[in-house]
């Protein structure tokens, strides 16, 4: 079940031209690429290119997960795991995002896209995390991934339910974003995003803040 409030617009990238990009419904599809860390492409040796930010071959260097926050005090446990751990020319870094029922009751969670960290911004504002189950194709450079305009999306207030032991997952991928100094820039990031449980008649509701960090080296 779906539901939804307070209908805006969101912009990622700031000021300038804009791109209405394709959104995620509400429910959870399955994942076209489901492959979990793929290997690089033949001739990638991890060395940097000419731009000092990407391994030469690819569209950015390695990613990994160096550190997650403890289970919020919430009836959901929240998981992140790399999928894709190196771009290429046919696709960006990919992590899956997965939230766990872990009360004894269904529980109502928002807003939908947030939590699963669908256009969540890092604490520097150098990358960003797209849906990666839509055919919409974002503005990138060829072969580098960082964003060649900010991405749009109307964002109304979504909410998705989850049953009893089960779980709601997604793909997200990684762009930088058009400020970004070189493609997908090496160092250390951190993605954080608020987690509420909505009450049926979304009068009320209990949050938590969660996040992790990834490296790209």
């Amino acid at each position: 079940m779906s539901h939804t409030r307070r209908q805006y617009l969101h912009y990622i990238g700031g000021a300038g031209s804009v791109l209405i990009a394709g959104l995620a419904g509400c429910t959870d599809g399955s994942d076209p690429d489901d492959s979990p860390n793929e290997t690089p492409p033949s001739g990638t040796d991890g060395t940097n290119g000419s731009s000092g930010t990407r391994p030469e071959g690819t569209g950015g260097p390695g990613v990994s997960l160096v550190a997650t926050d403890e289970d919020p005090a919430l009836p959901v446990r929240p998981a992140v795991e790399i999928v894709r751990d190196t771009a290429t020319e046919a696709h960006p870094p990919r992590l899956r995002t997965t939230l766990e029922n872990t009360g004894d009751e269904s529980v109502t969670v928002g807003e939908g896209r947030a939590v699963h960290f669908e256009y969540v911004t890092d604490d520097s504002g150098l990358l960003t995390l797209l849906p990666g189950d839509t055919d919409s194709a974002y503005p990138a450079d060829a072969d580098c991934w960082r964003l060649t305009e900010p991405v749009a999306t109307t964002e109304e207030y979504r909410t998705f339910e989850i049953d009893v032991g089960a779980s709601s997952s997604r793909p997200v991928d990684l762009y930088a974003m058009p400020d970004a100094d070189g493609c997908l820039p090496v160092g250390e990031y951190r993605f954080e995003t608020t987690i509420s449980i909505v009450s049926a008649a979304a009068e009320s509701q209990s949050s938590a803040t969660w996040g992790f960090s990834i490296l790209l080296e």
